[in-house]
């Protein structure tokens, strides 16, 4: 087996990344990424497989550690006692939320293709998958609470999916239009106190 160079591999993933985020996943040529780091598209092959194994190189560590923190969050909350978490159940996911916040602006580059350049590849449904896993670990605080009796008719699976996904889109915008890490958290913030206020006044009628 040939001996790669040294160097060639960060050379191709720094190109890349500037190939996917100007065009896309769909629209960035290996042949351009190739050139720009002064190879050939078949030393791309050799090392990333495809286009898109090119592309997970760059996105999957990011997005993969993201969503395990995201998860070890929910699984950290619901390990509390059911009136622990009725009682800190906003501040708990106010305060997580900053934290995934830094997270997202220590890896903002990886975040920008995830949210914007990833359509055509598995990362395209990455928003989604959060949304899902926020729905399911609600309802599962609803029925540990008995929050959930206390809800009208008004609050349907389908009516807290559309909220869910509103409040992460919100939250993604930061890094779609080039926010700083200040005002994202402002942001964010102010908008984790509008959704969960939303939230419990349907909870409460």
């Amino acid at each position: 087996m040939a001996k790669q160079i040294e160097g060639v591999y960060e050379r191709i993933l720094e190109c890349a990344k500037k190939e996917f985020l100007e065009k896309g996943y769909s629209d960035a040529s290996l042949r351009t990424i190739a050139a720009e780091a002064d190879t050939s598209t078949n030393s791309i092959y050799v090392r990333f497989q495809d286009k898109e194994g090119l592309f997970a190189a760059i996105v999957e560590p990011a997005a993969a550690a993201f969503k395990e923190q995201f998860c070890k969050v929910q699984e950290t909350f619901h390990a509390f006692d059911p009136e622990t978490q009725r009682r800190e159940v906003g501040k708990y996911s106010a305060d997580e939320m900053l934290n995934l916040v830094d997270y997202m602006y220590d890896h903002f580059d990886a975040f920008r293709l995830l949210l914007d350049a990833s359509y055509g590849t598995k990362f395209q449904h990455f928003v989604d998958e959060l949304v899902s896993i926020e729905e399911a670990y609600t309802w599962k605080w609803m029925e540990v609470t008995g929050v959930g009796s206390e809800f009208s008719d008004t609050m349907t699976r389908e009516l807290y999916h559309m909220m869910v996904t509103a409040y992460y889109e919100g939250v993604f915008e930061t890094v779609r239009h080039g926010m700083s890490r200040e005002n994202a958290k402002k942001y964010i913030s102010l908008m984790g106190k509008y959704h969960h206020a939303g939230f419990m006044a349907i909870a409460e009628k």
